[in-house]
């Protein structure tokens, strides 16, 4: 059992470092561009092995694919994070074309694998990595939800002093400040959080996690890696061990919630073939509203990509 992670930086060694601790697969191999790089993390974490006592080997490729060969789950966290001056559109021109050069890579040496996307802009990278790859709908998706709703829960367990094993989630739509938590399905062992906390404390919880990727940027000067890192891996455990856990992931919707042609976060069935099914809620009209929302802003971001000089095959 193989799992590829492309990108050595924070996000992807962390991810690696997590799969392997939890002996999720294996063989995991960490691919990065620049020379030494994934050699010298996944050597390091190798050396943990023996301290924290897991048998997954790490090994660490320098741009050669061939080493991805018949990967069963790949993790793309590639891509250049925005910098000063550079606008929305620099950002998907640059991205895309390093998602797309990846995804030919992945595909050539692994026709059949499951690729989880976490570059940003999460919701268009993961659609490049779908027009790309040309794989099958479910076997393309992107990391967003588990890690917006782990830092939803993780305020809701500060505000609650109780342990955040309890609460349970669910979050939709695009991964930024469109996503739409919903505290009609969020409980604390089976209890309604709207029994448990005011609703002023609980709108600004909600409004905390729709900027919480933001808050960590202003913190640290870059942005996070334990907590996304963790996300994608625990999407790489479900799939592996085909443990048909449900979770929100960016999804190719197909008339879904009135949707078509489009990717956007929504709760989903995870199984060893991917997405095995997508979950639909009763929404109610003011849930609803707030996801056409969300979905409209993705679909602006799309419609850049779809609109490029140079088409994505």
């Amino acid at each position: 059992m193989k799992v590829t992670v492309v990108g050595a930086g924070n996000v992807g060694a962390t991810c690696a470092n997590v799969i392997a601790h939890n002996e999720v697969a294996n063989e995991v191999i960490l691919l990065d561009i620049k020379e030494g790089v994934a050699e010298g993390k996944s050597l390091d974490m190798w050396q943990t092995a023996p301290i924290n006592l897991y048998d997954t080997r790490i090994k660490g490729s320098t741009n050669d694919y061939a080493a991805t060969k018949d990967s069963e789950v790949v993790v793309i966290t590639s891509g250049l994070p925005r910098k000063p001056g550079m606008s929305r559109d620099d950002l998907i021109a640059t991205n895309a074309g390093i998602v797309r050069s990846v995804t030919e890579n992945i595909v050539k040496y692994s026709p059949n694998t499951i690729i989880i996307v976490v570059s940003n802009p999460l919701d268009v990278m993961t659609y490049c990595a779908y027009l790309t790859s040309g794989l099958d709908s479910k076997k393309v998706f992107g990391m967003a939800g588990i890690l917006d709703t782990a830092r939803y829960r993780a305020f809701l367990a500060e505000a609650l002093n109780c342990s955040p094993k309890d609460i349970q989630a669910v979050l939709m739509g695009g991964h930024g400040d469109t996503m739409v938590p919903l505290p009609r399905y969020t409980t604390v062992s089976g209890i309604p959080v709207t029994e448990l906390i005011a609703k002023d404390k609980l709108d600004a919880i909600i409004q905390r996690t729709k900027v919480g990727g933001g808050e960590l940027v202003n913190l640290m000067g870059t942005s996070a890696w334990y907590a996304p890192g963790a996300a994608a891996a625990q999407m790489v455990e479900a799939i592996v061990r085909d443990q048909k856990r449900i979770f929100p992931c960016c999804a190719w919707l197909q008339g879904e919630y009135g949707m078509k042609d489009i990717y956007l976060g929504v709760p989903v069935k995870l199984g060893k073939n991917g997405i095995e099914q997508i979950i639909e809620l009763n929404l109610n009209k003011e849930e609803k509203e707030l996801l056409d929302g969300s979905a409209k802003a993705v679909k602006e971001v799309m419609s850049v990509l779809d609109n490029m000089q140079q088409p994505v095959k």
